[in-house]
């Protein structure tokens, strides 16, 4: 049993390591993991029977399931900075009239967990529970900028290919720090911006950020002093009510 489980455990994993989500074949995850074709055949009846994954009808690939979200989704109702920071996320959403986001990290990636959109029309939408990458976006940046340098020289290492890359990316966060935010032009979605402030818990370290997402086509630099320095309040606030 115990051999079993620790076998469909890998084969989770290695789905979650396609950062490209387009999917394993069958024969590709047997391959991989060095599994008979047939073991890896029940294994993956097994999970898909679960939902923990599931195959893509046009490709026939296998992916990551719906069950892991609503897992996540469980336990992120259970996280007191989730609590602690819808209603700020609220009062921001409403004072600024764009959306606000609630972002946390988990070791190369990071997670929204907490979406207030917009009280206007236009809204831009960032699905709750997605990986992203810790080198894009405001959020990520500004989260990687006040973190320990030893944790992003490896978090760098892994998701840049060269050390000039590296060194650069480095440059940028200093200034981030030293200015107290981050802001992103269409690194996710195209003619979109995010302005985001770090959160802090106990013993100063990194908890998650706040950002603010609106159209490139609203920006000026008064605006953009407006809602940084919004943006810094509230993820001080924050951070504040966690202790840090």
């Amino acid at each position: 049993m115990t051999r079993s489980v620790n076998r469909a455990l890998e084969i989770v994993y290695l789905l979650l390591s396609d950062n490209s989500k387009k999917g394993w074949q069958i024969s590709e995850i047997a391959e991989n993991l060095k599994l008979p074709l047939s073991t890896t055949h029940r294994l993956i009846g097994t999970l898909v029977e679960h939902k923990l994954i599931t195959q893509s009808i046009d490709t026939k690939r296998y992916l990551i399931g719906p069950r892991w979200l609503e897992i996540g989704l469980l336990q992120l109702e259970k996280m007191d900075l989730r609590t602690i920071a819808r209603p700020i996320m609220e009062r921001l959403s409403y004072e600024v009239k764009e959306s606000v986001y609630l972002s946390i990290p988990n070791d190369y990636f990071s997670f929204p967990i907490e979406r207030i959109d917009s009280p206007m029309k236009v809204r831009i939408v960032e699905n709750l529970g997605e990986r992203i990458p810790m080198n894009i976006g405001a959020p990520n940046k500004v989260m990687l900028a006040h973190m320990d340098p030893s944790k992003v020289e490896e978090i760098l290492a892994k998701l840049l290919q060269t050390k000039e890359e590296q060194k650069e990316f480095f440059e940028t966060l200093k200034q981030i720090k030293s200015e107290g935010y981050s802001i992103s032009f269409a690194e996710k979605t195209e003619g979109t911006v995010s302005i985001a402030a770090v959160i802090k818990g106990f013993d100063n370290q990194v908890a998650g950020a706040i950002s603010i997402g609106l159209l490139s086509h609203d920006l000026s630099e008064k605006r953009i002093a407006e809602l940084s320095n919004a943006v810094i309040r509230c993820a001080d606030e924050i951070s504040a009510r966690l202790g840090g």
